[in-house]
């Protein structure tokens, strides 16, 4: 199994997008190159369109992981651009404790392009992984113009 990187700027620093058999397996906050493909040069295009505005959704092959995870991914995925969700409403598609949600959302290996700061606690914003914490979930928010943002 071979794993190859990518590193690109964005307005929170460097990040790093690694591909494992030709999928997107996670998105690092750290410049860490490394050999290239066209997946990742896609990826790296991708997220510079987003940061730019000119891109909402991500068209990459993503590894959604299994179980309770993958599904929770799934549905993060499944939230447009602007928008957000609590951790409750996802839990009750997905037949989960909102806790369980929670957790899964904080195993994302893919922030940004699999958008875990999409999703809110009912009260409160919720964690993030990304240096910053929840203000750099905020930041992400503002720059999609969500409706859902509590601040």
């Amino acid at each position: 199994m071979s794993r190859l990187a990518a590193s690109v700027v964005t307005p929170f620093g460097p990040v790093t997008l690694v591909e494992v058999s030709r999928v997107i397996a996670s998105l690092e906050w750290r410049d860490a190159p490394g050999a290239g493909s066209d997946l990742l040069r896609e990826a790296c295009r991708q997220l510079t369109a987003y940061f730019d505005g000119t891109l909402r959704v991500f068209d990459l092959p993503f590894d959604w992981g299994s179980g309770l995870h993958e599904t929770v991914r799934r549905q993060m995925a499944a939230i447009p651009f602007g928008e957000t969700r609590t951790y409750g409403e996802i839990a009750a598609v997905v037949g989960a404790p909102a806790q369980a949600v929670g957790q899964a959302c904080g195993a994302n290996p893919v922030p940004i392009l699999i958008p875990c700061h999409r999703v809110l606690g009912r009260a409160r914003l919720g964690g993030f992984s990304a240096p910053g914490g929840v203000e750099t979930k905020v930041a992400l928010l503002r720059h999609e113009g969500a409706a859902g943002l509590l601040i």
